[in-house]
């Protein structure tokens, strides 16, 4: 009898396009799902068939509880090499192996670059003007050159962002609590003594740090108000880094010029989410890691993966 295996969120349906599935097709029937299903009863119920899951990201979180309700699960497949929603400790309990896959940084980066520039410059409310016949230029673009960008984090897509902000013409600053001056010479920018010194000067500040139980909530209301009534805050990461509610206060006050996010408190995002009509805000829906290169990575390491668990020798184990 054939195992079978559930693709978790494929929302545009490219999932079956983006790898080889035959490699696995006499051993497994895969079944593709493109809407989300949200809360353990339902997911329990709608996987309980299953041997195999492909997970995305984060989206779907895999505690015990839920795990414990799923005795024909074998095998966790999820994209990228960590993944804070899956309880490692109950799956092994459970004879469930868990794997991974490689992930690049680079779609994240460009993402970053696209809401800071759309937002310095109107792009969303220029071309929706310009579309429905509204007024012809609306707002006054903020210059990147000569201005400053900060960076919280400077790991591997932080540092990539930090050399398009110099190719911009940009002066860049970065912190984290464990940032060296090594790092920082490496990249060449600045480290700043201090977030708070960060947040005050910075005119761009952009969210680069992995979330865990120093950063969540790193930027609160008191952290939001020392940045300047003329700057934009990026985030994406992961929202819990940034307190919601502050956030939303500082952009219906103006308090700060804008935000670009791509990262959310609940994904999807309810009908209803105040993020949804949030002034000043450019979002997006999690689209950081949406690219064609990285999809054939995920999907195709996701059959290498279960190709590998089949034959005995699990490879991209995690944690």
């Amino acid at each position: 009898m054939r195992l079978r295996c559930a693709v978790l969120d494929d929302f545009q349906q490219v999932a079956a396009e983006a790898a080889d599935w035959s490699v696995v097709a006499d051993d497994v029937e895969v079944v593709f799902f493109d809407r989300h299903i949200d809360g353990e009863d339902d997911l329990a119920a709608a996987l309980a068939g299953f041997d195999i899951v492909v997970t995305l990201r984060e989206r779907v979180p895999f505690p015990g509880s839920l795990i414990t309700r799923l005795p024909r699960l074998k095998l966790i497949v999820a994209s990228g090499m960590r993944n804070s929603v899956i309880d490692y400790a109950a799956a092994e309990e459970q004879g469930v192996t868990v794997c991974g896959t490689a992930s690049s940084s680079t779609p994240p980066v460009e993402l970053t670059w696209a809401l800071l520039l759309g937002l310095a410059r109107g792009i969303v409310e220029e071309s929706n003007a310009l579309r429905s016949g509204g007024p012809w230029q609306s707002t006054v673009g903020a210059d990147l050159h000569g201005r400053r960008l900060g960076l919280l984090g400077l790991g591997k897509i932080g540092g990539r962002v930090a050399r398009v902000g110099l190719a911009f013409g940009m002066h860049v600053s970065a912190w984290s609590q464990n940032l060296t001056r090594e790092r920082t010479g490496e990249v060449g920018v600045e480290r700043a003594g201090s977030k708070e010194e960060l947040l005050a000067g910075s005119d761009f500040v952009s969210v680069h740090l992995a979330l865990g139980d120093r950063t969540r909530g790193l930027l609160g209301p008191a952290e939001l108000a020392l940045l300047k009534p003329t700057a934009y805050l990026i985030n994406t990461s992961r929202a819990a880094i940034v307190d919601q509610d502050a956030l939303l206060d500082a952009l219906h006050t103006g308090r700060i010029a804008g935000a670009g996010v791509d990262v959310f408190d609940i994904e999807p995002l309810p009908a209803d989410h105040p993020m949804r009509t949030a002034p000043r805000l450019l979002a997006t829906p999690h689209l950081g890691y949406v690219s064609r290169a990285n999809y054939a990575t995920y999907y195709g390491h996701a059959v290498e993966d279960i190709r590998a668990f089949l034959d005995g020798t699990p490879v991209r184990r995690l944690p």
